[in-house]
């Protein structure tokens, strides 16, 4: 039979393996996975050599579906076979490698016994002074830390948490939900996060259904934030003060061009789902999504708008102020009312550059209105 049948009925495999676990069968939709790998696999043997995007594209799908379907065994025979070859474009090899670390991290896991919630992010960062498998320390840490909050505050929101301001997670959450720093492939500098699984899920009253899904929510929120429409966060994370944290963080993350240029962020298994791109561009945008849903300054009050660069240096969030060394200024700058500042947004900011939006009084006192990373 031609590439074309199989393909085929490869597609009409998954899509219900995709409806299977949208019912919580999980079961049925691996061994209908499993039925969409050997199609695809089939196919794959019908391309031409000289094909080389289409061999590419049909390898790299039949090998993400074997791992859907947890025959690592099967993952690993197929992407080495083609990885020794030279018959594949670079996309499809990167993509190989990323599936095949993937898989041998699954293996690893269940030899050990641990258990992750489905989905596996990947992080890159690239340009400026990033080199190929090599970042600065702190950079790196940063983006890590900020990933971290992130997936912390869509499991409270999937939990149906009230809305944190201030201080860490609970240490139940911290403890039973475990982001995990996962090697690898080697690219521009990247790394990969999957979140443990609870021992005890009954412990949590009412979860969201969702929360078995908490990688997808966690690219739903990142990609609605980065590039969808007003209406489309609103839908997504109905809560606005949610709203207004996961924007905030996604703002952080995006890149001022300075120290790099670009920060990707993709699950490390879905091959068919586009990557979320954060470009200098992307913080332009998401400042201005934040704009919209800030109170205007009286102006009566005779306040008057600035904007403060420098090094974040202190901050008590309990007393309501924060502390920055500002470019062409002696000594610190006190800027108080931070009442809305978030304790996972500015935690990974003390001690390095900022920029900060206040507003000044007659009197020269300051007042808090926004802040970001400026690295």
């Amino acid at each position: 039979m031609s590439w074309s049948i199989h393909h085929t009925r490869s597609e009409s495999y998954a899509a219900q393996a995709n409806a299977a676990i949208a019912k919580g069968d999980t079961a049925l939709a691996e061994s209908l996975f499993q039925l969409a790998a050997q199609e695809e696999t089939l196919a794959l043997e019908q391309i031409e050599q000289g094909k080389k995007r289409t061999l590419g594209i049909t390898a790299v799908s039949a090998v993400s579906l074997w791992f859907k379907a947890r025959d690592l065994r099967q993952v690993e025979r197929l992407a080495c076979g083609w990885l020794a070859t030279d018959l594949l474009p670079d996309f499809a090899i990167t993509q190989l490698q990323e599936i095949l670390q993937t898989s041998w991290n699954e293996k690893i896991f269940q030899q050990y016994g641990v258990k992750f919630f489905p989905g596996e992010v990947l992080v890159s960062v690239s340009g400026g002074g990033i080199v190929t498998g090599g970042a600065p320390l702190d950079l790196i840490h940063r983006k890590v830390d900020e990933v971290r909050s992130y997936f912390y505050r869509t499991i409270e929101m999937l939990l149906n948490r009230p809305f944190r301001k201030h201080g860490h997670p609970s240490p139940e959450i911290q403890q039973q939900f475990r982001p995990w720093l996962i090697q690898a492939p080697a690219g521009s500098y990247q790394f990969a996060v999957r979140v443990q699984k609870p021992t005890q899920l009954e412990l949590f009253p009412e979860p969201s259904p969702d929360v078995e899904e908490i990688t997808k929510k966690f690219l739903e929120i990142v990609d609605a934030s980065v590039d969808e429409s007003q209406e489309v966060i609103e839908k997504i994370v109905p809560d606005p003060e949610y709203r207004q944290v996961f924007l905030k963080l996604a703002r952080n993350l995006a890149p001022t061009g300075k120290t790099f240029k670009r920060l990707e962020i993709k699950s490390a298994t879905d091959t068919e789902a586009r990557p979320i791109i954060l470009l200098p561009e992307s913080r332009k945008e998401i400042n201005e999504s934040l704009r919209k849903g800030k109170k205007p300054i009286d102006a009566s009050l005779g306040l008057k708008d600035r904007q403060l660069v420098g090094i974040l240096r202190g901050l008590q969030l309990d007393k309501d102020w924060i502390e920055v060394r500002a470019d062409g200024e002696e000594g610190t700058i006190r800027i108080y009312q931070t009442g809305d500042i978030i304790d996972d947004i500015v935690g990974s900011m003390v001690n390095h550059r900022v920029i900060v939006d206040v507003s000044e009084r007659p009197d020269g006192k300051m007042i808090f209105r926004d802040i970001q990373s400026e690295e």
